[in-house]
């Protein structure tokens, strides 16, 4: 008898921790899935907050722009200037701030006017080619030509092969295939897909530039000189070494002086011989890249929009919005 009972209190206590087992389990997943739901819960608000904060700083950059009344755009305006804007946008936030930083695409090589119909347009090949030549991304003029033709082939409509490019045959054949553009470029992005064109070579390394800081899709043709990234600038002519362009970029940063003609390159006496082709340039933009990004403790969240100003300077047409 004192066996069997022994037995049955054994199987008692066995069960018994099993149920204990279960419930604590149970509870250690409850709690983890209730901690897991408030969490997702915060993180979803405070996602919704920087959002919130990113686009307050989007639309200060949108009002600094329509505010700008000047006859020209250059670096010295408020747009161009926003660091003292982003410190005081903690005054509005609680444990929150933006940046906000504002870029002129006028000032970029526009890519798609490297074609004319199916040939290239002369101006924009060779501005390209001083630019990749150039001190600051250095390749042989063999490559530099290699990319030119490779960009005109991915935007001009046609089958035939420029020099070194590429057209559909190329793309059909690598190890994930796929189609050649053969049309003008939606996104500078759409630059990575071209033969030729490098991450490194794309986004820049330590502080060499990239084509994404110098090149748009936006764009008439022509160069805004006053706002124009150094790399663009030293482009502008082949006359133009590192003491030419010191001289014109600190010109053009003086807010004393005036940048209301497209020529007041020439008014500087070390810069007088240079030959910027007068069709090659101008002093007013349309087109601004706006980069506003919310910040939280560690957390941030961020918005990449292009605008284009009406030339009255009365409203702003919105061309891309990308979140982050």
């Amino acid at each position: 008898m004192r066996s069997a009972w022994s037995n049955r209190r054994g199987v008692a206590l066995i069960i018994v921790l099993l149920m204990v087992s279960i419930i604590v389990a149970l509870t250690i997943q409850f709690n983890r899935d209730t901690r897991s739901e408030v969490y997702g819960a915060a993180n979803v608000s405070d996602g919704i907050r920087l959002r919130y904060i990113a686009e307050s700083g989007f639309y200060v950059g949108e009002a600094l722009l329509l505010a700008d009344k000047t006859p020209f755009d250059g670096l010295t305006e408020p747009w161009a200037n926003t660091e003292m804007i982003a410190l005081k946008s903690e005054e509005f936030f609680d444990n929150g701030a933006f940046k906000l930083a504002i870029q002129d695409e006028g000032g970029k090589i526009p890519v798609n006017s490297l074609v004319s119909g199916n040939a290239y347009n002369p101006l924009i090949r060779d501005l390209l080619l001083r630019l990749l030549t150039g001190p600051h991304f250095r390749l042989e003029q063999r490559r530099a030509e290699e990319l030119g033709d490779a960009i005109k082939d991915w935007i001009d409509a046609d089958d035939e092969v420029t020099g070194g490019g590429a057209e559909g045959a190329y793309y059909a054949g690598l190890a994930k295939p796929y189609a050649g553009k053969n049309a003008p470029i939606d996104c500078i992005e759409e630059l990575l897909m071209v033969k030729g064109v490098t991450r490194e070579l794309f986004y820049g390394m330590g502080e060499s530039p990239g084509l994404v800081q110098c090149m748009t899709v936006f764009g008439d043709g022509r160069i805004n000189i006053n706002t124009a990234p150094r790399p663009v600038l030293r482009a502008l002519a082949t006359e133009m070494a590192d003491g030419e362009l010191e001289w014109l970029d600190q010109y053009r940063r003086d807010a004393r002086n005036d940048l209301a003609e497209a020529g007041w390159h020439q008014r500087i006496p070390r810069a007088s011989g240079i030959n910027i082709l007068p069709q090659l340039i101008k002093i007013n933009s349309e087109i601004f890249q706006i980069t506003a990004v919310g910040l939280q403790g560690r957390m941030t969240g961020r918005i990449t929009a292009v605008v284009q100003r009406q030339a009255d300077r009365r409203k702003i047409k919105l061309l891309s919005w990308k979140v982050e």
